[in-house]
């Protein structure tokens, strides 16, 4: 798995690469097929003082790309927002792989008849 984290308009300091790191531990622990993911922290220059923070994951997996983006005015409160979209969206795609291999209603009462 290949994890990249910059930073635009501010300096990505261990800590917070340390906190990105232990919020995406609960995203790959659900899924493990990830090949790809990007993260990118970010500070608008807005005037409105909330929402200047923004955080988005770019996160490839085998078969689709799934991107996420947060904005709040605390970058922690942005990331944390963030990997719960992300760990919703990784859920859902795991769940559709999953139920992809399901058996047909008529095979099922077909058998039921004999």
């Amino acid at each position: 798995m290949n994890l990249t984290i910059s930073g635009h308009h501010l300096e990505v300091t261990p800590s917070l690469r340390e906190y990105v790191l232990t919020k995406l531990d609960r995203v790959t622990r659900h899924f493990d097929q990830v090949v790809d993911i990007n993260v990118l922290l970010s500070v608008e220059k807005q005037k409105e003082k909330e929402r200047r923070q923004k955080a988005e994951v770019n996160l490839h997996v085998k078969g689709k790309d799934i991107f996420v983006e947060s904005a709040h005015e605390d970058l922690y409160a942005a990331i944390d927002e963030l990997m719960d979209k992300l760990d919703r969206q990784v859920c859902r795609h795991k769940d559709r792989l999953q139920d992809h291999h399901h058996a047909s209603a008529k095979r099922l009462d077909a058998t039921d008849l004999q």
